[in-house]
Formats: structure tokens, sequence, C-alpha cells
């Protein structure tokens, strides 16, 4: 069983999972090309299973692409934002694919596997672009291979994740809930053979487990019925968009894209320029000593409404920006965004105004992320 289920030439690609999704009912959407599960029961009440209890996602959308070879960490250094010298064996790093420009082709996870090896996860709308971009850009001594169809991906997410992964996982050495954020195992989940990372894309603890694609129904399965008593809820991509602004997690296509330098996004912690060359380095280095003239700032409504992607932004009827992501944020109960901003406007309590239906609507810049867990 693989991604992708042909039946025309315009059909969306299908997941592992989608016909347990057409049981549940889900609504069903295009995203990038993909039928996707937007939602089940509810955006709001799927997000807030999230945050209280746990949200089982299938993200077998993803690409995942393996560079491999004697070269491989030069590769991954070249293409690279973050310093992947810094990783053992079993350790991940949020990083991205840089252009000359200093912004990005894609924002990824870097795991690395071994020495030789790095398996690389990126999103789903630049899967093939990204593939081309790498390929066009390695060094000799490394490989790549874009392995996308040979992985079905689930994401659970949420304070109850670790007990629920315990009760049906086994690994060759510590359990996976003992792995520290930002790392990964291979060991057994379901009785299937499962990489399995603690990382996400909702501001939770929580897990992204990759198994073959032939075996994504079955562990979907076995997480639900295992993570039920304590509350899981199938979570759809509307409560994954929500989660992540609501934790200031960019999304590739409306906060970062070719436009946006790492540095004007906050991601400058993700831009090691002492590590050597990189492609974009020489951008990046002369921004960072010049400085930016526009800053990607978190947003809080004061006025009734709820921002959009693509709304102006203004002050004293003057365009300033425009909103990248913007939403109702249900834990936290407030309308919130996010817009690229001039550096003054950029500070936590200056006062902007958001055009809503053609009607400017009194917003705030906060500071971010607007929600943090817990630890």
């Amino acid at each position: 069983m693989t991604k992708h289920i042909p039946t025309t030439p315009y059909a969306l690609r299908r997941t592992p999972i989608h016909s347990i999704h057409k049981m549940l009912d889900a609504r069903l959407v295009d995203f990038a090309g993909w039928e996707m599960p937007v939602q089940y029961k509810g955006v709001i009440e799927e997000h807030l299973a999230v945050r209280k209890h746990a949200g089982l996602f299938d993200v077998s959308h993803m690409g995942e692409i393996v560079i491999r070879g004697p070269k491989a960490l030069e590769a991954v250094q070249r293409l690279t934002s973050n310093d992947a010298s810094k990783l053992a064996d079993g350790q991940a790093q949020y990083s991205a694919l840089t252009m000359e420009n200093g912004a990005p082709v894609d924002d990824i996870m870097v795991h690395r596997v071994a020495a030789d090896e790095f398996f690389l996860c990126v999103n789903a709308a630049n899967d093939d672009k990204d593939f081309a971009w790498v390929q066009e850009h390695l060094v000799p001594g490394a490989e790549a291979e874009q392995v996308s169809d040979r992985y079905a991906q689930l994401a659970l997410q949420g304070p109850q994740a670790a007990a629920i992964l315990s009760v049906i996982s086994t690994t060759g050495a510590a359990p996976f809930s003992a792995l520290p954020p930002f790392a990964f195992a291979k060991g057994d989940v379901a009785g299937r053979a499962a990489m399995v990372a603690r990382t996400g894309y909702t501001g939770e603890d929580g897990f992204e487990i990759y198994c073959a694609a032939g075996d994504g129904a079955a562990v979907w399965d076995a997480l639900m019925a295992a993570g039920r008593p304590r509350g899981l809820e199938p979570a759809g991509l509307g409560a994954r968009d929500t989660l992540r602004l609501e934790a200031c997690l960019a999304l590739y296509g409306n906060d970062i894209d070719a436009t946006t330098s790492l540095l004007e996004a906050g991601l400058g912690f993700i831009v090691k320029l002492g590590k050597g060359e990189f492609i974009g380095r020489e951008a990046l280095a002369r921004q960072k000593e010049t400085g930016v003239r526009r800053k990607l700032a978190g947003f809080e409504m004061i006025d009734r409404g709820v921002a959009r992607h693509g709304y102006t932004v203004a002050r004293d009827g003057r365009v300033v920006g425009q909103v990248t992501s913007g939403t109702y944020a249900p834990f936290i109960r407030k309308n919130v965004g996010l817009a690229y901003l001039p550096v003054e406007m950029a500070a936590a309590g200056q006062e902007i105004d958001i055009v809503i239906r053609a009607r400017p609507a009194r917003a705030r810049v906060v500071r971010t992320p607007f929600y943090r867990r817990e630890r």
C-alpha cells in the first residue's frame, strides 16, 4: 500500500489512513493535492482535546527525504541553516533549506540516523520542490532519495500522549516516553516497526510516528483504542492549524516563503552563522549586521472580528503590512494573528488596525507565543 492511489490524472492523492477518515465521516478537503480530513467533530472540540488530553493526526501527506553517504553531513550542512554537526545519532533539529537570499525553500525537521545518514521531514506542498533543490545542491559523496511513498506518518499530541503510546509500544532500549524533546528511536508500535520522534506542531508534548505505509491504518486503530480511555480524539488539519498558530509555529506559504528571510520571521535561532558556509549565509550575515526592516509580530484583536490570512494591516490609514495567519484561538479564547510589520511597529503594546470587510478593527501587538504549555 502506498500513499498515492491513482484513479484519474486529476485525482487527489490519499493517505494510507483515508478509509478510516471516511468511516469517521471526516470532512475532507483538498490540501496541497491531498484529500485530507479538516475536521471530525469540530475544530474547537479537537483543538481542546489536544490541549487537555490528546489528539491523533494523520500527517502522512508530509514528505520524507533521505541523504546518505560519506559526505552526508557536509551536504546537510550546506543545504540547511541550523548546525547538524551538533546532532548525535537519534537526535533531531528544526531547520530550513535556505536560498541565496536567506529565505527558506522550506522549513524542515532534520533527523540524524547515523553519521552517514540523515532523514528529512518536509512540508507536503514542497515535497517535490524540496527534493529537486536537494539534488541540485548535493556535494560529491552524498546522495538523496525521496522516500515519501514508503511512509505513513501519525502525530500523537497532547499531555496524555506519552501514557497512550507506552501502552502499545516497545523499544530496544528505554521506552519512547523517556525520549527527551527532539530525540527519536526505532522500535515497535502496535507490533509494527516504527521510528518515533518526540516532536510535533501543536505546542504540546507529543510524538511523530513514522511507519510503513501499509501499517498506518493498524497503528492508527491501535493508538485510538489505547487512547480513548484517556480522552484521545482524532484531529484534523483545522485543529492542527489553530494549535500551531496559538503556539506561534510558522506555516510555510503563510508566515514564511521565498520572500521572507529567516531573521525577519523570528527564526534566528535556527540560523547558525558560525558553523561555516551554507546556502544563504552571506545574505543572512549581512542582514544580521545591518538589521531587519520588518519583523513577524503577533497581535490580539481589541475590536470584534477575526483576522484572516491576506487581510490588510494599517496604521493611521496607511497600509503597513498584511496578515499572514489569523484565527480564533480556542484555548486562550482570543482572536489572534501574525503579520510582518515595520520594526518600529512590531514591539509589544503598539496598536494597529486590521481591515476586515473594508472597515478597520483595532488590534494590539503582543509578545509571542500566544500559548506556552506548562512543563
